[in-house]
């Protein structure tokens, strides 16, 4: 089944439900899927490194982009 029927079947299934507490369930799981941040799904050390990164860059513990792209051109 792809991906258009899959949707098309959770759809009629859907139509026939009457149950309020089983929609509201299917509401509340299909809207965290909806809202997922991409943050949420990268590893915590990734985002350590990010979070570490800004607050040196809060800092200004920075270095032109000139400055490290002559450090780094020789593996560019």
């Amino acid at each position: 089944m792809n991906t258009v029927e899959l949707k098309s079947d959770l759809h009629n299934l859907i139509d026939k439900v009457e149950d309020p507490i089983i929609l509201n369930a299917l509401r509340a799981i299909l809207s965290k899927e909806v809202r997922r941040d991409f943050w949420d799904e990268l590893p915590l050390s990734v985002q350590e490194s990010v979070k570490k990164g800004m607050e040196q860059a809060n800092r200004g513990e920075t270095r032109p982009h000139s400055e490290v792209m002559k450090k780094y051109k020789k593996w560019l």
